[in-house]
């Protein structure tokens, strides 16, 4: 009997030989991880059994990479794994550290609720907790601050999280509030932004974390980026990534030239209404955007060459400059995902 499969999907995996970064069709089973070249491989490219392995995340290895974890095996090997953002990378860790607790008390991988109070330190789920703060009504607001002629956009103050944490109850007073925040600032939940907030995480000051309303910090999927005093241009090119981010991870996208696929990550932002695609394996700048405004996306059935082909889960957007992508979904219900909030996004985004 083959073993359960537990989670699957693109991840950008280290290699072990020449330590490039590769994104990888990744599979969780109950006994181990198994990594392909392509989804559609029959053979893995490599497997990493999970019996005594251990789990680091998040891991600072690697400076400006985010939502890195890593595994390594008994026979002390270590293999990298990068997601495409925070809530995939949790999803990724939680699955994986429960499949190798069941395989240590020799029991079968379960799904079940695990609702677990907050109301001391002890117990705080900071997953949980950070889906509450940035929710878009009651959680921690994003502003737009400026210090030292510079602006920086979606974040928030040091003493505005502890604000929150004590007005919802998540914490009994500001110094608990204090440790909570530290905790999600050293668990990738938080990042830091200007140079005191900065400093304090880099161990310069006496908590990592500070109450303070000149300490600046935002959510790593929030848009965040910090501006000086720029061009027209500049600003103009900034603007398309003003929007909030609705959805993103890792497609399949068609070269306009080549006609190759490639796995690149997506995010889609609203108002204004943009998708930007970047490299999954590094690069802060996209590779191209797209702008929603006024475009049609529909499911393609077969191949968008019109020969046979077994590609599966295809959509097309059609921009209003009559551009035309063709992208590839990992599932029917990813695909569907995907052009449900590319419509939204297009009907209501600038």
């Amino acid at each position: 009997m083959e073993p359960k499969r537990i989670r699957e999907g693109y991840l950008v995996k280290r290699g072990s030989v020449f330590n490039t970064w590769k994104p990888m069709w990744v599979v969780l089973l109950e006994d181990g991880i198994e990594f392909y070249k392509k989804k559609s491989d029959n053979s893995p490219k490599g497997m990493i059994p999970l019996k005594g392995s251990t789990l680091t995340s998040p891991c600072q290895d690697f400076g400006k990479r985010m939502f890195v974890f890593k595994i390594t095996t008994t026979k002390q090997q270590d293999h990298f794994f990068q997601a495409a953002f925070l809530e995939e990378r949790d999803a990724w860790v939680r699955d994986i550290k429960k499949a190798i607790k069941c395989i240590e008390g020799g029991q079968k991988f379960a799904r079940k609720s695990t609702r677990r109070s907050i109301r001391l330190p002890e117990t705080i789920d900071l997953g949980a907790l950070y889906l509450s703060m940035k929710d878009a009504e009651k959680g921690v607001k994003e502003l737009n601050l400026e210090k030292d002629k510079k602006i920086f956009n979606h974040c928030f103050t040091g003493n505005c999280v502890i604000d929150w944490l004590v007005s919802n109850q998540s914490v009994r007073n500001r110094q608990e509030g204090l440790m909570v925040a530290s905790s999600l600032l050293s668990e990738g939940y938080l990042q830091p932004a200007g140079e005191l907030s900065k400093n304090a995480a880099d161990g310069i000051a006496e908590n990592p974390f500070l109450d303070n309303p000149d300490a600046f910090y935002y959510f790593p999927d929030s848009g965040f980026f910090c501006e000086e005093n720029s061009s027209d241009d500049d600003v103009i090119l900034k603007e398309e990534f003003r929007g909030v981010i609705i959805k993103q991870g890792c497609l399949l996208k068609q070269g306009h030239r080549r006609k190759n696929w490639k796995v690149r990550k997506f995010v889609l932002r609203e108002d204004p209404a943009y998708v930007h695609y970047y490299d999954p394996a590094g690069g802060e700048e996209p590779l191209g955007a797209i702008h929603l405004r006024g475009c049609v996306v529909t499911s393609v059935e077969g191949n968008p060459d019109g020969k046979k082909s077994e590609e599966e889960n295809l959509f097309e957007i059609i921009t209003a400059d009559e551009v035309h992508y063709f992208l590839q979904a990992a599932t029917p219900k990813e695909r569907t995902e995907w052009i449900k909030a590319i419509q939204v996004a297009s009907r209501t985004g600038k």
